[in-house]
């Protein structure tokens, strides 16, 4: 009897192991649906820029507080600088995110940030301290040239494996024809060149990839010679700037195919396959043109796209040409498919559509958080009738919003929207000049994910021209938990 007794005993345990092995899970969500009843927001953590503000100042990491029952709430709790000057941190990605979600081993424990302009690439350590990181290993620049050719490293996606891709969008001297993505080992070691040799892109920036449909797309801003200067509408007629994707094999990194977006498509950015990992399309924001782009897969496995949204130029007085576009510069999905979100940097609205039907998105929010044309701006709109006009936008916390909404993060659940202002220094100087002199802000937009709709809110602002350093620009966002821009399922 005993020893059944400690057979049973010993098969129990067994069972309650397996069980516990079974339960373990790496990193992330195990769904995009399953992601948005994680926990609500508490910390983000932003790039915050001096370069190209005339602040002899090192970059940082801004960790900021979003939690409303906290004493420091809307303000910046952390600021973790860089060893050197002159980075510009823009984009970041995480080590480990839901692409890693089956792996025990995996966790999201390093927030990797690639300077554009100086060619580091940093490594920070959330997990020591999540409201306080610090800086885990930097990987430089002649390391990635020398082993690689690559410079200019933009967007930092994690794989399954544990390895890091970044797309980089040129050679040491700024020509694009350097372009490519760079390969990086868990512990961050520089291993190659991604793509097979002979396959780079036209242009590099952003990338998505989308494992059951074995495929990368990635887009097209421009050779970092010309858009790092400031932006001049010559280059875009001599060649110097994209409007093209391209189609890779995942993960073989062999260039199947080139689409070209033509003037419909100049100048695009950023790019989300839709989360749902079964789903054979998405988008991509033409910044210069202004039009929104679904991309599909055919039934004979090649690519098309279309334009779905378009955002037509406004007649305007004062400016440096008689139209200005919209400039979509960033969107996100939020993690159900059901409503796309974009910016127009310079008109200065935020919108919401619903893209249940992704062919034939439907407008259900706007709001205007900045721009050039707001009430009290010298730039003046001028309608079809002669008259001119300008746009509402209200003041938050008695701080008039400075520049244009920018970047932006939606919350897991979908009912938060966080919007920066920054661009890129050398361009937001060169249209938002009052943005480097005065510094960034961030906002938030409450969204109605019932019917669709937004609305700012009147008490949420954190002000990035009051650090103790001098004003800053801020860029990108990111959760400790992972986002809806920098989570990929498999």
């Amino acid at each position: 009897m005993a020893t059944e007794v400690a057979t049973m005993a010993e098969n129990s345990t067994a069972v309650r192991k397996a069980a516990a092995e079974c339960c373990r899970s790496g990193p992330g969500y195990a769904t995009p649906l399953a992601a948005m009843s994680g926990p609500r927001e508490k910390l983000i953590y932003v790039t915050a820029v001096y370069t190209g503000t005339g602040r002899e100042r090192p970059d940082y990491l801004a960790t900021v507080d979003v939690d409303p029952s906290s004493p420091t709430f809307c303000s910046v709790i952390h600021r973790l600088p860089m060893p050197y000057i002159g980075d510009e941190l823009h984009h970041s990605g995480w080590n480990s995110c839901s692409s890693c979600h089956g792996d025990p081993s995996a966790a999201r424990r390093y927030l990797v940030l690639p300077s554009l302009i100086s060619g580091r690439i940093y490594a920070i350590d959330t997990k020591a301290n999540p409201r306080a990181p610090s800086l885990h290993k930097v990987v430089e620049p002649e390391e990635i040239v020398a082993k690689t050719g690559l410079a200019f490293p933009h967007t930092a996606h994690c794989l399954a494996s544990g390895e890091i891709l970044v797309s980089c969008l040129g050679d040491k001297d700024g020509n694009h024809k350097g372009n490519g993505f760079l390969l990086l080992d868990s512990e961050f070691n520089v291993k190659s060149r991604w793509e097979k040799p002979g396959n780079s892109p036209l242009y590099g920036y952003d990338f998505w990839y989308q494992p059951r449909h074995k495929t990368m797309i990635s887009t097209s801003w421009g050779a970092p010679a010309a858009f790092s200067k400031g932006f001049d509408l010559q280059h875009v007629s001599e060649g110097l700037y994209g409007r093209h994707l391209h189609v890779y094999s995942w993960p073989e990194g062999e260039l199947k195919q080139i689409l070209d977006l033509g003037n419909t498509g100049l100048l695009p950015l950023e790019i989300r396959f839709l989360h749902d990992p079964s789903k054979d399309t998405g988008f991509v924001g033409s910044a210069l043109s202004s039009n929104m782009i679904r991309f599909f897969k055919n039934k004979d496995e090649t690519w098309s796209h279309e334009v779905v949204i378009s955002v037509e130029p406004l007649k305007v007085r004062n400016w440096i040409l008689p139209e200005m576009p919209g400039l979509i510069t960033d969107f996100l999905i939020s993690l159900d498919d059901r409503f796309l979100y974009f910016v127009n940097w310079l008109h200065g609205d935020i919108r919401q559509y619903s893209i249940e039907d992704p062919g034939n998105p439907q407008l259900t929010g706007q709001v205007w958080a900045g721009g050039l044309l707001q009430k009290g701006s010298p730039v003046l709109a001028v309608g079809e009738d002669g008259k001119t006009f300008q746009f509402d936008v209200p003041g938050i916390k008695g701080h008039r919003l400075r520049g244009g909404p920018q970047m932006i993060q939606l919350s897991l659940d979908g009912k938060r929207l966080y919007a920066t202002n920054s661009l890129f220094s050398a361009w937001d100087r060169q249209f938002y000049p009052e943005l480097v002199e005065r510094g960034s802000h961030i906002v938030q937009i409450d969204v109605d994910t019932d019917k669709g709709g937004m609305a700012i809110n009147p008490n949420f602002f954190v002000d990035f021209g009051a650090e103790p350093d001098g004003p800053s620009l801020a860029h990108e966002m990111r959760y400790p938990g992972g986002d809806c821009t920098s989570d990929i399922w498999i």
